[in-house]
């Protein structure tokens, strides 16, 4: 008999190189960007394409086959949560002390390293929030501005100082950019000079001054620049389509000429103009280097063959006509899914807001019924002003949810006050699971095994402890090897490197988010809100650049989403109010019911879906063509008197209460009063009738054909 010893439960060693171990499991796209280890390299990405995992690995084994020093290579990407994600991973990989940055934290290190020599002095303080300083500014300037105002106006000095320019030149560069904060472009640079007045007044740096002023001292001492690029030999930028011209300046800096640049990025996620990025660094990189290496990651790993052909269906949907010549980027990357198929993506119109909210949180309470962990699931819309529709459904519902843009993970109380206590636990950890000793730890702190019935600060709290459980478990696991079993003392460093890059642990609940915030991030489901006209594209992108990022954006939340995927926009703002909303432009094409019909691709079943929408498009009565689904669904307009029999509509209404209170769902989820309108209008006789009525689906057939014909036979 053979001896394996993967059946004892003593560790399994690995036999391979560490070389091996790295290339291990890389398609080949990958594995070619993780040998390229020499010279300038661009890889264009894809969403879902592993590129974090192919440039890591490319660090890796550049390490480890010694053409790296892992002291002198630096890793920049734009987020902290990015950069922590890539140093976790680059430690796993056995090379972590690999520095891995966002732009602004290596031009911090830097300048405080050489302010006092280049400067002299003490390094000013550093501004978190441009708000307080912004109104001081205002009132001294006696210019109007609200907190909305000084928001606007916030971002838009940020633009002009990423952009590179001065209160004097951002007039000759903000011909186009509108009226930030309702003030005319001589008010706007009246107010960014007085911004900059104040901060000096109080010797006081912004996070865009850390870029500038490092920039600087790099451009005017030789020795500074002569230091800098002797530090570093080799560089690796993700999301390079992010890049401002402030910050690729930087870049060229820290390379004094040389082409040692891996740069990574995807034109067609390029969601952050506002901010002064522009993909033209990522797309003319190969002109800049000719002898640049340029390999195309295109499998996409994260989501269905569904989800996918849906992406490359909204981008191949894309006009040129009227973009200008920075916008025409190139042909966005196809890409080609991995996993095997999934369910159709589902489109789903609402009366209004309201309605909408309640109906996704009762399909969301239906998923986690059916085993999709809350954590795994996202309520993604374009402005945050949206959320909180969804904050009281989901209460509604019973389902817990977290709010990203709130309160920092590690903020907490509950989460300071259990770090503090597993430190304390450290000092006298004893010869124990650290699982255990987690658990035992934050039973302290009111944690349990099983999740609390109650919702609000009490869920909340629990949720918070739970993930520090579920982290603990994760790292045992990963970070274990057979010369060190991870321990509580491990445990508690890692915490508090994970606090200082606000590195969060999973959190259970449903994400609420912006379309913006979820950039970099995946969940089993999505729930893509408020598909409507004026919100999607939201209503000042009046350009066809700027409605071309729109597109760009919502392609970023459907490439967020592995397997469920569910479109939403409501008719009107509020419950009886005119229902004159239309969806989105971006969905023509893509639901079964729009011009063109389905996208090509594996989308059948949404292809059958299309004769259930498919209502007539002008009004029986009057001939007035329906803009509306609920005005298709019914035939006619509002404002024509309706054709059906009034005592079959409330007969199916009263049917209707019933059959949703005994499977606990709004009763819009059964049918809608649209529907129930046409049912009454065409009286139909038999199931084949039925099925061809708008809003009438197989599964709802099946379900409720025969006593919906009862009760209009009965009649």
């Amino acid at each position: 008999m053979s001896f394996d010893p993967r059946l004892t439960g003593l560790p399994v060693m690995d036999e391979r190189t560490a070389e091996e171990r790295i290339l291990a499991g890389l398609d080949e796209e990958q594995r070619t960007v993780a040998t390229t280890l020499s010279g300038p390299l661009c890889v264009l990405a894809g969403a879902g394409t592993g590129k974090t995992r192919a440039i890591t690995h490319r660090i890796a084994y550049g390490v480890h086959t010694g053409v790296y020093n892992p002291n002198r290579l630096l890793a920049v990407t734009f987020t902290a949560r990015a950069a922590a994600e890539m140093r976790t991973r680059l430690r796993d990989l056995g090379v972590g002390t690999v520095q891995a940055r966002t732009f602004h934290a290596a031009a911090l290190r830097q300048l405080q390293y050489f302010w006092p020599h280049a400067v002299g002095g003490q390094l000013p303080g550093l501004l978190e929030h441009k708000a307080t300083i912004i109104g001081e500014a205002a009132r001294r300037l006696r210019l109007p501005a609200d907190r909305a105002s000084i928001r606007d106006l916030a971002a838009e000095i940020e633009w002009a100082k990423v952009s590179m320019l001065t209160p004097e030149t951002y007039l000759l560069k903000a011909v186009d950019r509108g009226e930030p904060g309702g003030l005319d472009k001589v008010a706007v640079g009246r107010l960014f000079q007085g911004y900059e007045d104040v901060k000096a007044d109080r010797n006081l740096i912004d996070f865009e001054d850390v870029l500038l002023i490092t920039v600087g001292i790099l451009q005017e001492d030789p020795r500074v620049a002569a230091t800098v690029r002797d530090q570093y030999r080799h560089f690796v930028v993700d999301e390079y389509q992010d890049v401002s011209p402030l910050q690729q300046r930087m870049l060229d800096l820290w390379l004094g000429g040389r082409d040692e640049l891996c740069v990574v990025g995807d034109a067609s996620q390029t969601i952050y103009s506002f901010t002064g990025a522009t993909p033209r660094h990522l797309l003319d990189f190969p002109k800049r280097f000719p002898a640049a290496n340029v390999v195309k990651l295109v499998r996409d790993y994260r989501s269905t063959p569904q989800v996918v052909g849906l992406a490359n269906s909204l981008l191949g949907n894309r006009r040129s006509g009227g973009l200008s010549a920075d916008a025409l980027w190139s042909a966005p990357l196809e890409l080609v899914a991995q996993r095997p198929g999934g369910p159709a993506p589902e489109f789903l119109e609402c009366s209004d807001d309201e309605a909408e909210a309640a109906a996704v949180a009762a399909r969301i309470k239906i998923l986690i019924e059916h085993g999709t962990p809350a954590s795994e699931i996202a309520v993604l819309f374009r402005t945050n002003g949206q959320s909180e529709a969804y904050e009281q459904a989901l209460t509604g519902a019973g389902v817990g949810y977290q709010l990203r843009g709130g309160e920092r993970f590690f903020a907490r109380k509950e989460v300071r006050d259990a770090m503090l206590q597993l430190r304390a636990a450290s000092r006298a950890a004893e010869d124990e699971p650290l699982g255990q000793l987690v658990r035992d730890v934050l039973k302290n702190l009111g944690y349990q095994a099983e999740a609390p019935n109650t919702g609000g600060a009490v869920r909340e709290r629990w949720e918070s402890l739970s993930a520090l459980v579920a982290l603990a478990d994760e790292l045992v696991v990963s970070r274990s090897t057979p010369e060190h079993v991870f321990t509580l003392v491990d445990f508690v460093a890692e915490l508090q490197d994970r606090a200082s890059a606000q590195h969060a642990p999973t959190v259970q609940g449903v994400t609420l988010a912006s379309l913006h915030s979820a950039k970099g991030l995946e969940w089993d489901a999505v729930f893509l809100v408020g598909l409507s006209e004026g919100l999607m594209p939201i209503s000042f992108a009046d350009t066809p650049e700027t409605v071309d990022e729109e597109r760009r954006l919502l392609y970023v939340g459907i490439t967020r989403a592995r397997e469920f995927l569910n479109f939403s926009w409501s008719t009107a703002r509020t419950p009886g109010g005119r229902a004159n909303r239309r969806p989105s432009r971006f969905l023509d094409g893509l639901r079964p019911s729009s011009v063109g019909g389905a996208p090509t691709g594996p989308r059948q079943p949404a292809a059958k879906k299309s004769r259930k929408v498919a209502g007539p498009s002008v009004c029986r009565v009057c001939g007035k063509i329906l803009n509306t689904g609920a005005e298709r669904k019914v035939g006619r307009c509002p404002d024509c008197p309706p054709g059906y029999d009034e005592a079959i509509f409330e007969q199916l209404r009263q049917w209707r209460l019933k059959e949703s209170a005994a499977a606990e769902v709004p009763a819009f989820v059964v049918f809608t009063d649209a529907t129930l309108m046409a049912i009454a209008e065409a009286a139909p006789q038999d199931l084949d009738a039925l099925a061809s009525l708008p809003g009438v689906g197989p599964a709802k057939l099946e379900r409720y054909g025969e006593a919906v014909l009862e009760i209009v036979a009965n009649d």
